[in-house]
């Protein structure tokens, strides 16, 4: 997706963005005119990576998002090219002052501020890869405002998204580009409280709908006819998941599927306390709840709510076994059961 001088069309990270001027097509958006004069005027300037391309951070990331390539080890080891903004981050401490983040980028974000729309939620990225960065490359960057979009009416509330692009250089040489798109949008009211009651099942809360795409299309078909399938590697038959275009052992690109026994144990897992939200709890109160890192028996990780037992219950090591909850009339999703004394 490339974005255009009208950009946040589209499906915008899942907001369900709708065109519009808050119900006033017709009336001129002068806080729009004034955003656009921004357009193609820096982001960041004179952008510095604060360390060379290194084995560390590589291995770190590898190990983080579970990528056993060869390609990334070793004395010819490249970084994962989607590293790429990585190597641009100031950390907690920041750029040093005079560098990355332009005075024009803050002034931008300052008018939306000012005009209310305080919020800030990132939408999507693109990156585009140019040459392998190589451990010792020392990163330097620049940014501009590519395009500020139109006011939209999202799920959210109304804003206006923000794209900026990133050119990455490494010793000199463009290694890349990334584009990040963000929306800053004033939160949209919600309806005033009322006194609990019983809701018909259609008034009922909805958990948020699975981003279903042409790479995990497979997964949630199987998921519809309650069986929870593993891609597994023709190449090498190494399994994976999450669903991936390509495989992470032997970069092969043809796969099929195994279906999983449904057995497995927690592996890691968090408790959810805020914010708040009556979809995820059959008591209608919104939480705590268990969320769970599960190990499957065939050796991959899925996430997934713990049910059956209290969430003050789930621990490291919890015996779980795979069902199917239905949570409304258009949503059904793997779920992983345990027992009091498992």
């Amino acid at each position: 997706m490339k974005p255009g001088g009208d950009g946040g069309q589209g499906s915008e990270g899942g907001q369900g963005v709708q065109n519009g001027q808050d119900g006033q097509a017709d009336a001129p958006d002068r806080l729009y005119e004034r955003l656009t004069s921004y357009a193609d005027r820096p982001a960041a300037t004179a952008g510095t990576g604060k360390d060379p391309v290194n084995l560390p951070m590589i291995r770190h990331w590898c190990e983080a998002m579970g990528d056993t390539s060869a390609a990334y080890r070793g004395p010819d080891a490249v970084a994962p090219p989607t590293m790429l903004q990585a190597w641009t981050m100031g950390g907690l401490a920041g750029h040093p002052r005079g560098t990355a983040r332009s005075a024009a980028y803050d002034e931008l974000l300052g008018l939306l501020d000012g005009a209310g729309y305080t919020s800030v939620v990132a939408t999507d990225c693109e990156q585009e890869y140019l040459r392998p960065l190589r451990p010792g490359d020392r990163i330097t960057f620049d940014a501009v405002i590519e395009a500020v979009s139109r006011r939209k009416t999202t799920k959210l509330g109304t804003g206006y998204f923000v794209t900026t692009r990133t050119d990455v250089r490494a010793d000199g040489e463009p290694a890349g580009t990334h584009r990040f798109r963000i929306l800053k949008y004033r939160p949209a009211q919600r309806k005033t409280a009322k006194p609990r009651t019983a809701k018909p099942a259609e008034e009922a809360p909805l958990r948020p709908r699975p981003v279903i795409n042409r790479d995990n299309a497979g997964f949630w078909a199987g998921v519809a006819e309650h069986r929870l399938l593993i891609q597994r590697c023709t190449g090498c038959a190494t399994l994976r998941f999450p669903w991936l275009p390509g495989c992470n052992a032997c970069a092969g690109q043809e796969w099929d599927t195994v279906e999983a026994s449904g057995e497995g144990t927690v592996f890691s897992h968090v408790v959810m306390h805020h914010p708040s939200f009556p979809a995820f709890d059959p008591s209608g109160e919104g939480g705590p709840y268990a969320v769970a890192l599960i190990e499957l028996a065939e050796g991959v990780r899925i996430v997934g709510n713990v049910v059956g037992v209290p969430y003050d219950k789930v621990r490291v090591g919890l015996p779980v076994r795979l069902e199917f909850l239905r949570t409304d009339p258009d949503l059904e999703l793997p779920v992983f059961r345990a027992s009091e004394g498992g």
